[in-house]
């Protein structure tokens, strides 16, 4: 065995210990124990299902570089989880949480958006070097990533990182800065959620609209939820699975044609497979959500997409270099700055339009921790209020690759 070389090197025992681990934190964290339930208070699951990965890639169990388990996940199980959860998007529904929840969430993606650039204008002011480096270690690669994880989660954030090609060390780092970051303010949210009404107070806004929404989202959900059957199951991954070979089918014809008759198109990543088969499986979700495919929701879509998720999540653990945190502090500031303008166009947003904080925290939720974390927020005001935070978090994966995607460029301007 090489010097180098990790304790386990067989994926399909790897794959086994990464669900293993997934198990353990999904059931410890739903546990009812005293213990578990203070614990997860401080510890959000999805760091864990990050940072044991992590670990046991750092010391040495087993390798994110040499495994295969990545490529597969984010060529096969993104899409499909894209799909799935695109596919349960109910826009009536959103349309009845009221224009004010709406905007609020697209203030908060707005934030996003411009955040990064300007973070990444203000501090390369102050310290030009960030703008060095060449190629994959650009740093305005490794922040679009962020970007994917701030407007919809996990998923949007592996495909600017196929899409824009960061490359693995700058890629630790920015994981690193992603969960530092969006955990910090996630803490800030939960904390004042216990105490939305001094917010309110101070934004003059009228909060009788959340009771209303409270009983429209619970009604809608009791409408639609089933038991699964073994075909509801198959249904739902078979649509998932189609649709994502579909897009392979076509990312191959039109990503090969663009490289070859319109070169200049690939600073745009056009030319990249990856790109078409994200955008094509997020495209292909949205359609299905005018339908009566829709309507699998209730069996559980958007669960099983999740599930697919969590897999990538655990994957992308596995290629993190932990010390690479200590490498370059100035990339925390980046996107401590860059979270600061995403919180003041929301605040300012909310002032403007008189919206209860409860849109604030779960509209900025909803894209910057996604399905993961936006229902836990909403359901800090009240646990029936959960549902909520999912809807909007779908959302979220629906506009994230296109709004990462434009805040990528933007930032790639920036860099120059």
């Amino acid at each position: 065995m090489e010097e180098n070389a990790p304790l386990i090197t067989n994926d399909a025992v790897v794959f086994g210990l990464l669900m293993t681990v997934l198990a353990l934190v999904f059931s410890t964290s739903s546990s009812k124990s005293s213990f578990w339930v203070k614990f997860y208070r401080v510890v959000p699951s999805i760091l864990l299902c990050y940072f044991i990965p992590a670990l046991l890639n750092s010391f040495g169990v087993i390798s994110g570089e040499l495994s295969g388990l990545y490529k597969v996940a984010s060529r096969y199980l993104l899409p499909t989880s894209l799909v799935l959860l695109t596919l349960s998007i109910d826009f009536k529904g959103i349309l009845k949480l009221g224009p004010k929840a709406l905007i609020m969430f697209l203030a908060g993606t707005l934030g996003i958006i411009i955040g990064g650039p300007l973070a990444l204008l203000v501090i390369s002011t102050f310290h030009p070097e960030i703008l060095g480096g060449a190629g994959p270690d650009e740093v305005w690669r490794g922040l679009a990533t962020i970007a994917g994880s701030w407007i919809g989660g996990g998923a949007n954030q592996t495909a600017m990182l196929e899409v824009f090609g960061a490359s693995p060390s700058l890629f630790s780092q920015m994981i690193a800065v992603d969960v530092l970051v969006a955990n910090l303010w996630m803490a800030v949210l939960l904390y004042w959620a216990a105490k939305p009404g001094k917010i309110d107070q101070i934004f003059k806004a009228d909060s009788s609209a959340i009771y209303a929404l409270q009983v429209k989202v619970e009604n809608y959900r009791a409408g639609i939820l089933k038991i699964p059957t073994l075909a509801d199951t198959m249904k739902i991954l078979g649509i998932g699975f189609a649709i994502t070979g579909f897009s392979h089918f076509i990312a191959d014809i039109v990503a090969p044609h663009i490289a070859a008759n319109y070169p200049q198109l690939s600073q745009y990543s056009l030319d990249s497979p990856f790109f078409w088969i994200v955008v094509i499986a997020t495209t292909g979700g949205l359609i299905l959500s005018f339908t009566k495919a829709r309507e699998l929701e209730g069996a559980g879509a958007s669960r099983l997409g999740s599930v697919l998720l969590y897999v990538l999540v655990a994957t992308i653990g596995m290629q993190m270099d932990l010390m690479a945190i200590f490498d370059s502090p100035i990339l925390f500031l980046i996107g401590i700055l860059w979270m600061i303008f995403h919180i003041l166009i929301m605040l300012v947003v909310a002032f403007l339009i008189k919206a209860p904080f409860f849109f604030v925290a779960v509209g900025s939720q909803a894209n910057v921790g996604g399905a993961a974390s936006a229902p836990i927020v909403a359901s800090a005001f009240n646990p029936s209020l959960a549902p909520v935070g999912v809807l909007m978090a779908v959302l979220g994966y629906a506009v994230g690759t296109y709004g990462a995607y434009i805040c990528g460029l933007l930032m790639q301007m920036v860099h120059g």
